[in-house]
């Protein structure tokens, strides 16, 4: 075994991995990444088709991005963000309130994508208290979303592999069915339905809304749950209800933010939509450095707003927040999209692999195909007329997995869902060979 994969087995605690399996199957040491590949020690490359989860948007090792980064190393690498400021950050809020859903005008900078869900949970319930309507202090997710690791953002996902050895730590939350038109909760078919799975959460409404402060929903996407894709008129009901019962919309972006669905942010299918929270992380840095961001309304800052003997301030922070390198990443890794047109070449991509997923549909295991944008994922199952899944203990995911590296790709499953969620930058012939090599994987299981 590499002696660096020795010292790696010796010292490291890898996240989501039960670590014994790493006797067989030791972690994958990586020299160097370039555009959508990685480099192993070996010379042999993978495709890093889950953009290093789901945080690399134009590629490894961009120039622009690096000459950014090094460029504000040279001034400074970090300082408080209390009582002090800087121009990344500065400039870094200004440009997420231009390219942001109208109404948002606050940017409150975190480390990570639990933590800009954690600052929205906690901004929501505070502003209720601090506005005189301290019954209001239960949140509503549903039970395929999942919005981080922390305390707050585990209670506010669905039950889970990820969480359920610390249910007992979590606090009570709402969960409502998911729009997850493969396994309806309400037996229907697609081409007929009506989104009615939005009519559990208009009960709970209509009965709770006086003791809930927030909605939280993953827009169009509920990634770990699953990479279940929904219909567009769902979101649009939530924020309909939302508006009406007088609770907050949080919308959890961390993952589909930032071009993964084909516009900036996925609510902005629906031009309409204009959320109380908006969560950012993962690319808003372009995969280069950790940050979060929570953007709220001008209506909750003023609430917040008052002398200090109120006691109203938000006692919420990071000792990196708004770190000046992780914003100058950020800046450029914006700039980016503008400066070489990212949405527009996306556009051209997005029917190639979304019509490329469709040819999956036909193998013996696979039981449905969904996505949008440059996210897609197939559901593997054991029998497509019922639509049976695999048990825990067949680990079809490990096997896929497994197979993958051994045709150059990076197929990480969650659970029986195998998933592409692919950097913007993929070119037309790298889309058809990731496309390709996926193919034989699962067809040869």
């Amino acid at each position: 075994m590499n002696k660096w994969i020795c010292k790696d087995l010796k010292f490291n605690w890898h996240p989501y991995t039960q670590m014994k399996d790493c006797e067989n199957l030791p972690p994958v040491l990586i020299e160097r990444a370039k555009g959508v590949k990685l480099y192993g020690s070996r010379g042999r490359f993978y495709y890093d088709t889950i953009s290093s989860w789901w945080c690399n948007v134009h590629g490894h090792n961009h120039p622009k991005i690096k000459r950014a980064v090094k460029k504000q190393l040279d001034s400074m690498e970090h300082i408080l963000f209390a009582g002090f400021t800087h121009k990344p950050a500065i400039l870094l809020a200004e440009k997420l309130i231009s390219i942001a859903p109208k109404g948002l005008t606050r940017v409150f900078f975190s480390d990570n994508g639990s933590t800009s869900v954690e600052v929205a949970l906690k901004m929501s319930f505070q502003y209720w208290r601090i506005t005189g309507k301290t019954n209001k202090t239960r949140f509503i997710a549903l039970d395929h979303g999942y919005h981080g690791d922390t305390i707050g953002a585990m209670s506010v996902s669905g039950e889970s592999l990820f969480n359920e050895a610390f249910s007992p730590m979590l606090f009570p939350s709402f969960k409502v069915p998911s729009p997850y038109c493969y396994r309806c909760p309400m037996g229907k078919d697609r081409s007929t339905c009506e989104i009615n799975c939005v009519n559990p959460l208009e009960k709970l409404l209509k009965e709770k809304s006086k003791d809930c402060s927030a909605i939280i929903i993953e827009p169009l996407v509920l990634a770990a749950g699953g990479m279940i894709a929904y219909p567009v008129e769902y979101l649009s009901k939530v924020a309909d209800l939302a508006g009406r019962y007088n609770v907050h919309l949080i919308l959890d972006e961390v993952a589909t933010g930032f071009g993964r669905t084909g516009k900036m942010f996925a609510c902005q299918h629906l031009p309409e939509i204009n959320p109380d929270f908006l969560c950012l992380s993962k690319g808003i840095t372009g995969g280069y450095l950790p940050m979060g961001a929570t953007l709220t309304t001008k209506g909750i800052y003023q609430a917040f707003y008052a002398d200090y003997g109120k006691k109203k301030t938000f006692y919420h922070g990071h000792t990196y927040t708004a770190n000046p390198v992780a914003c100058s990443a950020a800046l450029a890794s914006i700039n980016i999209f503008d400066e070489e047109k990212t949405l527009d070449k996306v556009k051209k991509i997005i029917p190639l692999f979304q019509g490329g997923l469709q040819r999956f549909k036909g193998l013996p295991l696979v039981g449905d195909t969904r996505g949008i944008g440059l996210i897609g994922a197939m559901e593997l199952v054991k029998d497509k007329r019922t639509r049976k899944a695999f048990d825990f203990k067949d680990r079809i995911g490990l096997q896929v997995y497994i197979k993958g590296l051994k045709k150059n790709i990076i197929l990480r499953p969650l659970g029986g869902v195998i998933y592409l969620f692919l950097p913007l930058c993929i070119k037309t012939d790298e889309l058809e060979d990731v496309m390709d090599r996926a193919y034989s994987v699962i067809k040869s299981l």
